[in-house]
């Protein structure tokens, strides 16, 4: 430190780990602090391998309070999100943060917390109006080509989410509507941004999305203006909040969700590696398929032209059989009778139809039928001569 520097410095400056533990000190040793009862309701909770850590909060102001694992089988009641626990302990300070925190050594319950039980009661409200009906989902256009994206600028979820739907399908266009996620102003700023890219009118899809945080810090995708926007939202909406077990209002009225906005951005987009590596699958299976028809095609005219080639004989077989057939024809034409009666010759039958071979056969005044190579006529014997 130079000598210029430390001339300007106070007599009474202290180190930052000085100042801790100062404040430790007053914290730890008060009479009051060292064994208090404190009543909030429990906006999260978590379990860990040193213990059980959950957040107690009360009308704007919250504390963080740690149940260590020795202690934990001694609490009358385990903390549960949205409860009111009325516990005992001793407040600690924990130097490498500077943060406070109340060490718990017994929980009693105190009644359902308000936050709860006006999230039970809103989303019964909404509920009965049919807002998380599944048959309001809306299936994701299977190729987007811009997507939108609600959230924080700042915030890490945008990174990942961006780098994520960029790495996937490259060419996308990510729209970015910026929004404050936490806080008291984050649901107004929510429904702003939404609007907000439905008036651009570029995106198919929109992505709601923030990082992790405490049941407190997602407050806002609980409130009722969220819910509402993603309702009449025009386009499908895909939430990636966090990554809390417990689902948001808005997680049950959008189309499709996620834990991470990673997770989101793997619903919105396919992963264009894929689809080409599943393109070519497809070529080589139907080229395989019309290979394989050829490949029997081929095979059945080598079969079809072996078996003509072990009948030499066939094109003059056929020849004869035609010769033949044709000889037949011209027998049987010069034995019809109409070619003969043509000739001139004519036809003689009785009444009987039995034709008339001999004048034996005949009477004088018998009726004969005569048959000519063009016409019929009836006659009558009237003399039979030798």
């Amino acid at each position: 430190m130079t000598p210029d520097l430390d001339r300007l410095l106070p007599d009474t400056a202290v180190s930052v780990a000085g100042l801790t533990s100062y404040i430790q000190a007053l914290l730890e040793y008060d009479d009051q602090l060292r064994q208090a009862w404190v009543v909030g309701e429990v906006s999260s909770a978590r379990q860990h391998s040193k213990g059980l850590f959950f957040t107690l909060q009360d009308r704007g102001a919250s504390i963080r309070c740690v149940v260590w694992k020795s202690q934990e089988a001694k609490l009358a009641q385990l903390p549960v999100t949205g409860e009111k626990l009325l516990v005992l302990g001793s407040i600690r300070l924990y130097p490498k943060r500077g943060e406070y925190q109340l060490n718990v050594w017994q929980a009693l319950p105190a009644g359902e917390g308000l936050q709860a039980l006006r999230y039970r009661q809103l989303r019964s409200r909404l509920e009965a109006e049919g807002l998380f009906d599944v048959s309001r989902k809306r299936p994701l256009p299977t190729h987007p080509q811009a997507i939108a994206a609600v959230t924080s600028p700042q915030a890490a979820a945008w990174g990942d989410l961006r780098r994520t739907l960029e790495g996937r399908y490259p060419g996308l266009r990510v729209l970015l509507s910026p929004a404050i996620v936490q806080g008291k102003q984050a649901p107004a700023s929510i429904a702003k941004a939404i609007a907000r890219v439905e008036a651009d009118g570029r995106a198919e899809v929109l992505i709601l999305t923030r990082g992790g945080g405490a049941t407190e810090d997602l407050a806002c995708f609980n409130d009722e203006r969220v819910v509402r926007a993603i309702a009449t939202c025009s386009i499908p909406v895909i939430t990636g909040i966090g990554h809390q077990r417990d689902e948001s209002l808005a997680d049950l009225v959008a189309d499709a969700r996620a834990h991470t906005p990673t997770a989101a951005a793997e619903l919105a987009v396919p992963q264009l590696a894929t689809l080409y590596a599943e393109h070519w699958q497809r070529v080589r299976a139907l080229t395989e398929a019309a290979q394989g028809q050829l490949d029997t095609a081929g095979a059945e005219i080598k079969n079809l032209r072996s078996r003509l080639q072990r009948l030499p004989q066939t094109a003059p077989a056929i020849e004869d059989a035609l010769e033949l057939c044709h000889l037949l024809r011209q027998k049987l034409a010069a034995l019809d009778p109409n070619a003969v009666l043509k000739r001139g010759y004519a036809l003689v039958q009785q009444e009987s139809g039995a034709i008339a071979r001999s004048t034996a056969d005949l009477l004088p005044g018998q009726t004969l039928l005569v048959r000519l190579g063009d016409g019929r006529l009836n006659v009558k014997v009237s003399e039979i001569l030798d």
